[in-house]
């Protein structure tokens, strides 16, 4: 048995030391086909001896797919704010503020401010104990489980020396590269699109699913040391030093001893940064010494020691050659400028969303004009301007919107009150039929493996497909003929096509893809009516009746049914075994006892899932909301729910609630 512990505890040391080769390092030694192996190795071993689980596995950086509320946790030292400025003159005055309030030599450290979410890593004899946001700056969220998914982060430190608990604090970034691809799929399902790789990072970081977590590779840089016995009183040497066990710290450090080597360090990086694979908008400038920053102190919301200079946002000028025309899976036409290449934010610009027609009139867009691109920390670039002393005689025609469809050449129709244009041929346009298909197999609609865009376009063009219901269809020997496929991928996209029969019916109603019926609304549809049946029955103002459905969102719902090609696929669908109606499992558990109630959740529970009690509010006929006000019913409180929601549910006199009061309304 002692064997097995220790080829255990070989193949973790293994593994981390890969991963911190791979993920800190950028100098992997072995491939990726090599440490997929050891991994499964390990896996298979701690599976089949769970007395040696270690918490801070290698193993468990996959993450899990079980829902969790965060619990809030105090921070030892409060996390606060810095103070930004923004011109080198404000930085000329935070250096004199230091020399006068020090009286003696003083060194100060540069580094990048990078443009992601705050987190505090707390490690006790070497191994990460706990990853908690910074929430109020007085205490955050606890999101270790997430947090042990990021491959930069060690779970087990290397090397000696460092103290036997500490803190390190730093920022939670998404890549450029993996915020680009994120933002392609929630484009290709028509869902917003995050605005910056700060967002999506935070956002991630937030997802009660580890899992979900683990897949978007998220990094980490650590930029600040904390504890009792740290090894150094010198910042800059704290952190090489923590650098040595196994923590990502920037290279882009630098001593400055005089302001002007802080101004030449903002000069570099202003034109350097552009080139990097994480987002950053701006520098960080500390006192060097631990004891001059304790004498130096603090304000009431920053540090007197440490400033941040804010960049400014990132612009290009560039020349726009032409604009063209995307259709999305709901008939919206999107104008996009195609321009000459232009480096910006890490990235090579070539095109950029021009939204809609009033925005393209309101900019006054000429092809061959020379236009103003900015970025700052947004990655979805767009034209700010025009640069109208560059237009000269040569200038082409006026951008003016097309009439009709690029793709099936129907008119276009602009509906009042929406700034889009739409093309109103839904079964004929090809872009939005495969779009349409894109969005059923969707991971949160049926969620069939194994089929991406080219496979549907493949599918399409060879006329295997054409609409969703064709996927039950499928024969597995012919798709298994096609190129680039093979019998494996076919059985395995056969296979998720007979699993997606067992998605319920309120994420087939979503995956029908009515427009403004997105997974809220679905939800409350199917509660609601139950079947498809009746929802298809349903009058305009049995639609209004439901909780949050307006009369946009019910007219939609009826155009739908209304049209017989729709009421053909659905029959199809339910010819193929599709669920189309609330199980009688389900359905045996509603009931009313919360019909008229608004319930508040907050804090962590014991008996079930914050998600678990969300469903059941639902399932007894209550509605559940985010925030606290005068039409709350009830408070429902677990542990550690958040002193402001208590606070003002006490002022409006609501009735607050423990899981055990919950249960025992609804029994």
């Amino acid at each position: 048995m002692n064997e097995i512990k220790e080829k255990i505890e070989h193949l973790r040391q293994e593994l981390n030391e890969h991963n911190y080769n791979y993920y800190v390092l950028n100098a992997p030694v072995i491939s990726d086909r090599e440490f997929d192996r050891m991994m499964e190795e390990l896996q298979q071993l701690e599976k089949e001896y769970p007395q040696y689980s270690d918490p801070n596995s290698p193993t468990q950086r996959v993450g899990n797919d079980i829902n969790k509320a965060f619990t809030q946790v105090k921070h030892k030292y409060p996390m606060l704010s810095l103070g930004n400025t923004y011109t080198i003159d404000e930085v000329a005055s935070f250096y004199d503020r230091v020399r006068s309030g020090l009286n003696e030599d003083f060194r100060i450290v540069g580094e990048l401010k990078y443009d992601g979410t705050s987190i505090s890593l707390t490690y006790r004899h070497g191994k990460l104990l706990r990853a908690v946001t910074r929430g109020d700056g007085v205490q955050g969220d606890d999101v270790t489980e997430n947090v042990k998914t990021i491959r930069s982060i060690p779970l087990q430190l290397r090397g000696t020396g460092y103290p036997d608990e500490f803190e390190i604090r730093g920022e939670i970034l998404m890549p450029w590269t993996v915020f680009e691809q994120l933002n392609a799929e929630r484009e290709r399902e028509e869902e917003t699109l995050f605005a910056n790789p700060r967002n999506a990072a935070s956002g991630t970081l937030k997802l009660q699913n580890s899992a979900i977590v683990a897949s978007r590779n998220l990094d980490a840089y650590l930029y600040y040391l904390l504890g009792e016995d740290l090894p150094s009183d010198d910042h800059y040497e704290n952190l090489q030093i923590a650098r040595s066990w196994g923590f990502k710290i920037s290279d882009a450090m630098q001593v400055c001893h005089s302001l002007e080597e802080m101004k030449a360090f903002i000069d570099y990086w202003d034109v350097n940064r552009k080139n990097l694979p994480v987002a950053t908008d701006g520098i960080v400038f500390k006192v060097a010494s631990l004891r001059q920053q304790k004498n130096l102190g603090y304000t009431a919301k920053s540090p007197r020691w440490a400033m941040a200079y804010k960049f400014q946002a990132e612009q290009a000028l560039t020349r726009l050659n032409s604009v063209s025309y995307q259709v999305g899976r709901t008939g919206t036409v999107t104008p996009v400028a195609n321009l000459d290449p232009v480096q910006l934010s890490g990235t090579v610009v070539k095109r950029a969303s021009l939204h809609n027609d009033d925005i393209i009139q309101s900019l006054d867009l000429h092809i061959g004009d020379m236009v103003f691109v900015e970025k700052g920390g947004e990655i979805i670039p767009k034209i700010t301007g025009v640069d109208f002393d560059a237009r000269g005689l040569l200038i082409g025609e006026k951008v003016t919107f097309i009439k009709q469809c690029p793709e099936c050449g129907t008119p276009l129709v602009r509906y009042e009150g929406e700034a889009a244009h739409y093309c109103p041929n839904e079964m004929g346009c090809p872009p939005q039929i495969k779009g349409r298909i894109e969005h059923y197999i969707s991971r949160r609609a049926m969620d069939i493996d194994g089929l991406g865009p080219e496979t549907i376009d493949l599918f399409y063009r060879l006329g295997m497909v054409r609409t969703v219901a064709d996927l039950y269809s499928l024969n597995e020997s012919e798709i298994a003929s096609l190129e680039r496929l093979g019998e494996k991928s076919a059985r395995n996209i056969i296979e998720a096509v007979d699993r997606s029969l067992q998605v319920p019916f309120e994420r087939v109603l979503f995956a029908l893809g009515i427009r403004f019926v997105g997974e809220t609304v679905a939800k409350k549809l199917a509660n609601s009516f139950v079947s498809i049946e009746a929802l298809e029955s349903a009058t305009l103002d049995d639609l209004v009746g439901v909780d949050e459905i307006g009369p946009r969102i019910a007219q939609s719902v009826r155009a739908y049914f209304e049209n017989e090609q729709n009421r053909n696929l659905i029959k199809r669908l339910e010819e193929a075994g599709v669920q189309m109606r609330i199980s009688e499992d389900r359905l045996s558990g509603f009931t009313d006892k919360l019909d008229g109630a608004t319930i508040v959740i907050s804090g962590t529970f014991t008996h079930h899932s914050r998600d678990e009690y969300k469903q059941m509010i639902e399932q007894h006929g209550g509605k559940n909301t985010g925030s606290v006000s005068a039409k709350t019913t009830y408070l429902l409180a677990g542990e550690n729910m958040g002193p402001a929601k208590l606070e003002k549910a006490r002022k409006l006199g609501i009735k607050i609630i423990s899981e055990e009061d919950f249960l025992q309304i609804i029994q």
